[in-house]
């Protein structure tokens, strides 16, 4: 036996044998789960014993959706999270250039939309008050809007706008020059290739192309980066990802990972359709990359699509007009026959898809772009995915179950949460929607799979301040219905569902003979945790596949 977790509160996800007080692990498969003195029974002269203290023993954290190059970078960059005011903004923006006098292009993350306040928005004239003499751009948390000074956008070509296509926009001031604003991924990317990694971590979002040129160093540093982001996770007691970009680049540099030294972590990672993107790409492309990694560790066995953006950059597609915008809706960026082509290729092919879908119009069009899968193809185990699904229309809340399609959610994103602000995004819905934002148990209650991720580095990655956000979340108005789960359907939407969805139930995300041995060990116990102090816990140890990945100091 390699290693005996004892002493310890095991929380299985097993519902043959939900509770035990220890595991052992042999290789990279549990062994036993049982009593300490069964397992201690199982141990050898070379065993390694770990006293988990009473503490919470489970399966290893799945995050669900997430962007691991983005987030690895995001690391290395200014955080804006939590800044407010002018003053504030200013000085963080000057202490991160003083610290940087080499980089080309300054890049600072997390910075609410209403940094200045809830009237007033940042301009390329705010920005230059702070930083004129070097390029610099900041990026919301929902990474779907940016804000550059004047100095970026004249190096990037894009001072006196530029046409970016459907759903993106530069948006323009009164004098005819750009203000400042970008607005989604094709906005971004001219400004963003200045920076220290030449954009090469966005690629994955905005074209789900390939980078060209890259030197034998880049490369070098972008496999040191990700090696960074991977072991953040695992410290965090991640054990799975699910990425929710995906290039061929991104690929090799993981494969190139775990053929040296071995990932920390599981990877899932998809093929990224875009819709300039012929439909023979998924033949031609996704299923060739499926058929390459297909591996425990590194598989690329689904497609992603965004149909919308986000609703504070009135990006996000509603059925009915924006509250504060009465005529605007927004603007797909698939049209629904062209969406319904990719979903039933896809389906054909075996294919899962996991759409991002942000407003109830969205939502409504991916829906029906799985109910023309399986008119076309045929029910089958699919397991489809929207993501987020910020609104879903009543009309649509019963679909989900009626289609099989999984709601993969994040309990950071409700404004008010993980201190996010209300505004403007409680004015832009409007209150006749709020009910049906961010409503997780209400599609539970209506029969649908639910699973929990945090979107880094949209929101901070920690698993259990993410939990901490789903337990703790309260409504906007006191005649709104309350959303939080039970622990145990929170966990598991952490952990066994997060398997399920990607195909590996029969092999991960609970704790039983003969499965992976994928375990994080806690610093308490979460059950006996006020919901207030979730987030307080941290993982002690983190398994990977039998192996030690992360051990607190």
């Amino acid at each position: 036996m390699d290693i005996i977790i004892r002493n310890a509160r095991v929380l299985s996800m097993d519902d043959e044998a939900p509770r035990a007080q220890a595991v052992a692990i042999a290789g990279n498969r549990i062994a036993a789960v049982g009593s300490d003195a069964e397992i201690a029974a199982l141990a050898t002269p070379s065993t390694r014993i770990i006293d988990a203290g009473g503490a919470t023993v489970m399966p290893g954290f799945n995050e669900a959706h997430m962007h691991i190059f983005g987030g690895s970078v995001a690391l290395n960059e200014l955080s804006l999270f939590g800044v407010k005011g002018f003053d504030d903004l200013s000085a963080a923006i000057r202490a991160y250039a003083a610290a940087n006098p080499h980089l080309e292009l300054l890049v600072g993350q997390s910075v609410d939309y209403t940094v200045l306040s809830e009237e007033e928005r940042v301009t390329r004239h705010h920005l230059d008050r702070i930083i004129p003499d070097r390029p610099f751009m900041m990026v919301a948390p929902d990474r779907h809007t940016a804000w550059a000074n004047t100095i970026a956008l004249e190096k990037a070509g894009i001072l006196h706008g530029r046409d970016v296509g459907v759903g993106n926009e530069i948006v323009m001031g009164d004098d005819g020059l750009a203000n400042g604003e970008l607005r989604e991924s094709n906005a971004m990317r001219p400004v963003a290739i200045m920076s220290a990694t030449g954009g090469r971590e966005g690629l994955g979002v905005g074209t789900g192309g390939e980078p060209e040129n890259v030197t034998a160093a880049e490369r070098a540093g972008d496999i040191a980066v990700l090696k960074q982001g991977l072991a953040y996770c695992a410290s965090l007691g991640i054990t799975s990802f699910q990425n929710m970009d995906g290039n061929l680049y991104q690929l090799e540099l993981l494969k190139e990972i775990e053929d040296t030294e071995g990932l920390p972590a599981r990877v899932r990672m998809p093929f990224h359709m875009k819709n300039f993107m012929p439909l023979t790409d998924l033949e031609e492309k996704a299923a060739a990359w499926r058929d390459r990694f297909n591996s425990d560790k590194l598989r690329c066995n689904f497609v992603k699509v965004f149909m919308d953006g986000v609703t504070e950059g009135e990006t996000a597609v509603f059925v009915d007009d924006y509250a504060h915008k009465p005529g605007w809706k927004g603007e797909p960026l698939f049209s629904a026959e062209h969406f319904n082509q990719v979903a039933v290729e896809a389906d054909r092919l075996g294919l899962p898809v996991a759409v991002h879908a942000i407003g109830d119009g969205a939502v409504r069009m991916v829906l029906d772009g799985y109910e023309a899968a399986i008119k076309a193809n045929g029910k089958r185990d699919s397991r489809n995915r929207v993501e987020h699904i910020e609104v879903v229309h009543p009309d649509d809340i019963p679909r989900f179950a009626e289609l099989g399609t999984i709601a993969s959610m994040q309990p950071t994103h409700p404004p008010g949460s993980a201190g996010l602000p209300l505004e403007p995004y409680l004015t832009y819905i409007g209150e006749e929607r709020w009910p049906y934002a961010f409503a997780w148990k209400t599609l539970v209650d209506a029969g649908a799979r639910v699973v929990f991720a945090t979107d880094w580095p949209v929101s901070p990655l920690p698993p259990l301040s993410c939990i901490h956000d789903a337990m703790t979340r309260k409504p906007w108005r006191d005649d709104m219905p309350d959303h939080r789960l039970t622990l145990d359907e929170t966990l598991k939407a952490y952990t066994r569902t997060s398997a399920w969805v990607e195909f590996m139930e029969d092999r991960k995300g609970i704790l039983k003979p003969g499965y992976l041995a994928d375990v994080v060990v806690l610093s308490g116990d979460i059950e006996a945790c006020a919901a207030e102090e979730i987030a307080a816990l941290a993982p002690k140890f983190t398994i990977c596949d039998g192996r030690i990945t992360y051990e607190a100091a």
